[in-house]
């Protein structure tokens, strides 16, 4: 699991440009894993009645959660990035890009969940408790964590989310007013 984080984190650096806002996102994935697999650990003796969990749940869960947290993250970091570099308030720059993106990761959020929570119908239980656990998890990055934790974090941090890329320390830009074209 290290292995996977430390990969991830240095794709992350790299599209975002930063430290911060990185460490930011792996800590909320892995914040998510470890809700979902604690519902799914209080749901599968009384709901399933399973005497305990398959053993690849956890590594398997893991891997799912960080590659689908972490995608919808990109969107909606970059988008603040954008917002920010064109000279956005950090309040400005979290309300856009949820404005713009939170739709379409609440959409592929709803829509991923239902096709994990299929897995739940299954005669496996090993199948039922990662359909179960991934479809938990979705729904509370999409609706919880990405819609409130990490863009409340990413305003509190304000500037310092970009640390230690050009937006951390430039002066933000004026945002220019269009003027119109001469016809």
């Amino acid at each position: 699991m290290p292995l996977v984080l430390a990969a991830v984190f240095v794709v992350l650096v790299l599209l975002l440009r930063s430290l911060v806002a990185p460490l930011l996102l792996l800590a909320a994935v892995v914040a998510v894993w470890g809700a979902a697999l604690g519902i799914g650990g209080l749901v599968f003796e009384p709901l399933f009645g399973f005497a305990g969990t398959d053993p690849g749940l956890g590594l398997l869960s893991f891997v799912f959660l960080v590659a689908l947290g972490v995608d919808y993250g990109i969107f909606l970091m970059h988008r603040m990035r954008e917002e920010s570099l064109n000279g956005a308030e950090p309040e400005a720059a979290a309300l856009t890009a949820l404005r713009t993106t939170g739709g379409v990761i609440a959409s592929a959020g709803v829509v991923l969940a239902a096709t994990f929570a299929v897995l739940t119908t299954l005669p496996l239980v090993g199948l039922v408790e990662l359909g179960f656990v991934i479809a938990v998890g979705v729904l509370l990055d999409t609706f919880l964590v990405r819609t409130y934790l990490v863009t409340t974090a990413s305003v509190l941090l304000r500037r310092w989310m970009w640390w230690p890329g050009g937006l951390s320390k430039a002066p933000r830009p004026v945002p220019r007013e269009r003027q119109p074209e001469p016809v």
